[in-house]
């Protein structure tokens, strides 16, 4: 059953998500944190018979930070980029299996599934296959025996495969991709036969974006597994990639997932994350654990749902920031491997406890007017935290009439008489015991005494005279 984030609570966890301590650099450490819930998130899902999934960055995997959460908290792993054509054929008869094999490895080292990803895609292939001069046939024939190969290697130990990933337009038609010109419509059936040819055992999807809820491109999907199936083309089930964007969780994402299960078929959640505006603060996080536990909570909801993969897990290694500038912050560990609101979120929708009320940080502020003429003055205003940041929020209040005018090393607004300062990109990260600093002017030298200033919403102490 899914269990709705209390908002009191869940803002609570947001303060304390920005006054996390770093550190859980191993499982032990993790486990002695009281912000990571036990049991993991892999033996929660499993409860209800569903795997929690990573999916994994094979070059992180020399990180042990990384990998003491990957091993313990998922039950399933999809290879971000090892397992793609590009990756494996660069050129054409030339396999290199040595990033998808490393990954694998490790999966049946630490008992998880392996999600593989993706055998045929219009993106990341190698440049033989993207401008190939193909004879009338060949490229079926080139895309068949790829398929044979890669599921027949790894047969047996692979759960299920994104057989054909993202193969339509946003407006539900197929895409224009080198496959569909060269082979036509059937090339999705050919290539869901040969992988079941290769590995009768495992499960065979179709995978894409922008489906989640009911719409023009879900419909088309609706569509297109509807019409295999009438073929009686072998597919067992369909991901939902929900690359979302803060807030946005579709209302109707648990019937569209529960519509695709009432074909017989198995449903995913395959790429969940949830990106924001930089710099995320309180309110923000507050709402990413919302929609966290939304999408978790919907698929818990659906009998046929089998489980829920996480593209990446900690902000330090997101593909977010690179592609859209000025967002991210989109997974449920920080940059610093804490567990954020979002992580709490998806443990209650699995089912666990909620988390305990967070204990909040202290502070000692300094805010001193280091200038002071007719129509103006400057302040200076540092704050010492007892915690480590990976961002921060200071609110306090001026007199009515007293604005500011501008502002340094911080992202500062102004309503009536409350001031809201933010990080600035590059000074967000403040270790325990550190001090931010930021500064402003004032278009009044009007005196006035010291605010009380509040980070993360936990009101310091020790402000100064002015």
């Amino acid at each position: 059953m899914f269990h709705r984030v209390r908002g009191a609570a869940v803002a609570a966890l947001a303060a304390a998500a920005l006054l996390a301590p770093t550190g859980a650099a191993n499982a032990a450490d993790a486990a002695e944190d009281p912000g990571v819930a036990a049991p993991p998130l892999r033996d929660l899902a499993a409860e209800s018979g569903r795997f929690f999934g990573l999916g994994i960055s094979g070059p992180m995997l020399d990180q042990p930070r990384y990998t003491a959460i990957a091993s313990t908290e998922f039950s399933s792993v999809t290879p971000g980029n090892e397992m793609k054509w590009g990756s494996v054929e660069p050129t054409r008869g030339n396999l290199d299996w040595t990033g998808a094999d490393r990954i694998v490895d490790f999966a049946e080292e630490h008992d998880q599934e392996v999600h593989g990803h993706t055998l045929v895609w219009h993106s990341q292939l190698p440049n033989w296959v993207a401008n190939g001069d193909f004879a009338d046939g060949e490229l079926r024939q080139v895309m068949t025996d790829h398929v044979t190969t890669q599921v027949g290697r790894y047969a047996g130990r692979i759960a299920r495969w994104d057989v054909v990933n993202e193969p339509l337009n946003e407006d539900g038609t197929l895409r224009d991709t080198v496959f569909l010109r060269e082979i036509g419509p059937g090339y999705i059936a050919d290539a869901l036969r040969a992988a079941r040819a290769a590995d009768p055992e495992a499960r065979l999807y179709i995978n894409d974006y922008n489906t989640d809820g009911v719409g023009a491109k879900s419909d088309g999907m609706y569509e297109l597994v509807r019409s295999l199936l009438d073929q009686g083309v072998p597919l067992d089930g369909v991901g939902f990639q929900s690359h979302l964007i803060l807030g946005q969780v579709p209302s109707s994402m648990r019937a569209n997932l529960q519509r695709f299960a009432d074909l017989g078929l198995e449903v995913a959640v395959t790429e969940l994350d949830v990106r924001m505006q930089l710099p995320a603060d309180a309110a923000k996080l507050e709402q990413q654990a919302a929609d966290y536990g939304a999408v978790v909570g919907a698929c818990v909801a659906v009998t046929r749902c089998t489980g829920v993969t996480i593209w990446g897990f900690t902000d330090a290694d997101s593909w977010i920031p690179p592609t859209f500038p000025g967002q991210g912050a989109a997974l449920p560990w920080d940059e610093n491997y804490q567990p954020k609101p979002a992580y709490h979120a998806i443990v209650e929708a699995l089912g666990g406890d909620p988390a305990p009320e967070p204990e909040p940080g202290a502070c000692v502020a300094d805010y001193r007017v280091t200038n002071r003429w007719n129509a103006g003055s400057t302040v200076d205003v540092r704050i010492t935290t007892d915690r480590a940041l990976a961002g921060w929020t200071v609110t306090f209040d001026l007199p009515v009439g007293e604005s500011v005018v501008s502002s340094w090393n911080t992202s500062l607004t102004q309503n009536g008489t409350t001031v809201t300062a933010r990080n600035a990109a590059w000074n967000g990260t403040v270790g325990a015991g550190g001090t931010l600093g930021f500064g402003f002017q004032t278009d009044s030298g009007a005196v006035y005494g010291a605010p009380v200033p509040a980070l993360n919403g936990t009101v310091c102490t020790g402000a100064a005279n002015t």
